[in-house]
This record gives structure tokens, C-alpha cells and sequence, in this order.
């Protein structure tokens, strides 16, 4: 017990799910605490992160446990910790793209995630339903209606938050779709987004879609609708502890970098533009911010983490050598990704 990572969590929780998914594949022993964060976390004598999210790890250095929720930093750690089966590119430009494709799904994926959820009514009906379960099977039936109808309204009230209204239902709902046809391309040619082996931002892609294809009905119709290899993917991906690694190759080649630039041109449409205004409105002290997108108004609350992904992003861009920042320039000038890196 002492020996495996301690891991808080639960199943609606799509950072969860990418977690475990990639526990499973790195052969990291876990247990999972299902349920209420703070009472499990007493059994520790620990105390939340703040703000308490999802999930929640236990995390040992120099014998000082500390409490995490950052999945991206959890991910880096444990690469360093448990080196065997890794998920992060040594190749240095396939590292930064896997980097901001793990920052898209936990970052702009979760929107299609929440959108879809609450915003529906079926969907809504659904939820209200299920979240109660995961945490609390033998609920009274009473109990049951009254804790849902309480989630769901909390919810609902929060749509506007992740920039989820009337307005902008059709920039998400499009974008959902776009994003399952350049999968349904993509999975023509290669096991996992940077090829033959599985990274860091296939376990972010994962979690979302887990969620919206195997949990919230609309989603899941429009997955078996716009791309059933995306439906398969996701299934394979649940569980690759006994996925073969031995033939593992980096391919930095024409074939993958022509399919990467397929979900970057994807990702430029509203990923780029709404980071770059959360940046730039976060900067400015502004607590909404809003654009216009193919003729709607997205408007929105400012995330101060996200704020902090830009800066991550150029941060990581300035490592680069200056021919590798060349390539990733030419590559986001391509794909209209470009006001990701500017200064």
C-alpha cells in the first residue's frame, strides 16, 4: 500500500481517467480513493491542494509528501521517477508539439467535455444521475433526486464559465465535430497522435473522450457518427499495460508531421485565438474578455491558469535550439498556430 501512488479521484473526472490510463501503461502501482478528496485525505493526515481538484495525488520527495493536482507536472515527475515505458518524446520538436496537444485536451477538450454535459437536456438528465452513483451506490432514491437536481443546477450555472452560452453552443459543437474528422484521418495512418507509440497527450485526448463518447449520450452519437476509429481508440487506450514497447520508434518524418498539421490547422481555429485573448485580457486585469469567431462573439471569464499555459508555452519555446525553433516557427506560420509563441 505504502509503496504505490496514492491517487484520489473519480470516474466522471476526465484528468482522472487520464491519469490511470497512463498509470496502467507506465506499470505504476496506484491505489485509487474514490469519493470525497478532503475525509480520504485525512486518512493521510494530509490536507487538500488548493484549489481541491481532480485528481489528486500523493506526492513523496525527499520524504515530504505534498499534495498535487497539476497533471501535466504529475506526468514530468513520474517520467523521471519511473524512466521505463516514457510518454514524453525525446525527440526535441515532437516534445513541444506533444506538449501543446496535451495543453489543447485538458485545456480546450474539457470545454467540448462541459458543454455537453450541462447543456443538453438529455445529456444534463443523464449526469444528474450518474455523478451522484459513482461516489455514493447505496444512495436512497430520494437522496438520489435531490443531490442530482443539486449538481445539475450548480453545473448549469457554471456553463458560462468555460465560455459555454447560446452564442457560442455552435463554435463548440462545430469544433467537436471538426476535431473527430481529422482523428478519423489521422487514425488511418497512425496508432497514436505522434505515431507508433503512446505520449503524454494521448492520455489528455483520452480522458476527454472518454468522457463525451462513453458517458454523455449526444457526444457518444456523434463519435459513432463522425469517426468510429476515434471510438475504437479510446477503448484500446483504457488499458495498455500490456502494450508491446519493445518496437518503439520516434519517427520525425513527412507522414506525421503532414498529419500533424492537420490537427494544428484544427486547433488554430479556436484554441489559439481564445488562449491568446485569456492571455492578453489576464495581463491587462480584465475579468472577461471576448472575440469574435467566424461571425459570433465568444465571450468568457479570464482563467489565470491558462494565463499561465501561454507563458509555459513560450517558455519552453525559448529552450528550443534556434534550429528547432525555426522548424516549430515555420510549423505554426503553416498552421496559423503562430500567436502561440509571439512575445
Amino acid at each position: 500500500m505504502t509503496d504505490r501512488l496514492q491517487v484520489f479521484g473519480a470516474t466522471p473526472s476526465p484528468y482522472t481517467l487520464k491519469l490511470l490510463a497512463l498509470l496502467r501503461f507506465k506499470h505504476i502501482p496506484y491505489s485509487i480513493h474514490w469519493g470525497d478528496i478532503t475525509s480520504n485525505l485525512k486518512k493521510f493526515n494530509l490536507e487538500p491542494a488548493k484549489p481541491s481538484l481532480l485528481p489528486s495525488v500523493i506526492m513523496d520527495s525527499n520524504n515530504l509528501k505534498s499534495v498535487s493536482t497539476d497533471t501535466t507536472p504529475i506526468i514530468e515527475n513520474l517520467e523521471i521517477t519511473n524512466p521505463l515505458r516514457p510518454v514524453l518524446p525525446t525527440h526535441s520538436v515532437l516534445k513541444f508539439l506533444n506538449y501543446i496537444l496535451e495543453d489543447f485536451g485538458d485545456e480546450w477538450m474539457t470545454k467540448y467535455m462541459f458543454h455537453y454535459r450541462w447543456h443538453f437536456k438529455k445529456d444534463a438528465d443523464n449526469a444528474e444521475i450518474l455523478l451522484p452513483l459513482t461516489n455514493y451506490m447505496n444512495i436512497s432514491d430520494e437522496d438520489l433526486h435531490t443531490f442530482g437536481k443539486f449538481i445539475s443546477s450548480r453545473q448549469k450555472e457554471r456553463l458560462w464559465v468555460v465560455g459555454s452560452n447560446k452564442e457560442t453552443a455552435k463554435l463548440i459543437e462545430q469544433s467537436y465535430i471538426e476535431l473527430l474528422e481529422c482523428l478519423e484521418k489521422h487514425f488511418k495512418q497512425h496508432s497514436f497522435l505522434l505515431g507508433n507509440f503512446p505520449s503524454s497527450s494521448d492520455f489528455a485526448f483520452f480522458g476527454q473522450l472518454q468522457q463525451l463518447i462513453n458517458f454523455d449520450p449526444t457526444p457518444r452519437a456523434l463519435a459513432h457518427k463522425y469517426s468510429m476509429r476515434t471510438v475504437a481508440w479510446i477503448n484500446n487506450l483504457h488499458d495498455l499495460s500490456g502494450y508491446d514497447i519493445d518496437d518503439r520508434n520516434e519517427i520525425y518524418d513527412n507522414d506525421i508531421m503532414l498529419s500533424l498539421n492537420m490537427l494544428f490547422q484544427e486547433i488554430s481555429k479556436l484554441y489559439v485565438p481564445c488562449m491568446v485573448a485569456n492571455h492578453q485580457a489576464c495581463k491587462s486585469g480584465d475579468e472577461t474578455w471576448e472575440i469574435e469567431i467566424n461571425g459570433s462573439t465568444w465571450k468568457q471569464k479570464s482563467f489565470k491558469y491558462q494565463f499561465k499555459c501561454i507563458e509555459w508555452i513560450r517558455e519552453r519555446f525559448q529552450q528550443l535550439s534556434s534550429d528547432d525553433q525555426k522548424i516549430i516557427r515555420d510549423f505554426f506560420e503553416n498552421t496559423n498556430c503562430h500567436d502561440l509563441i509571439k512575445v
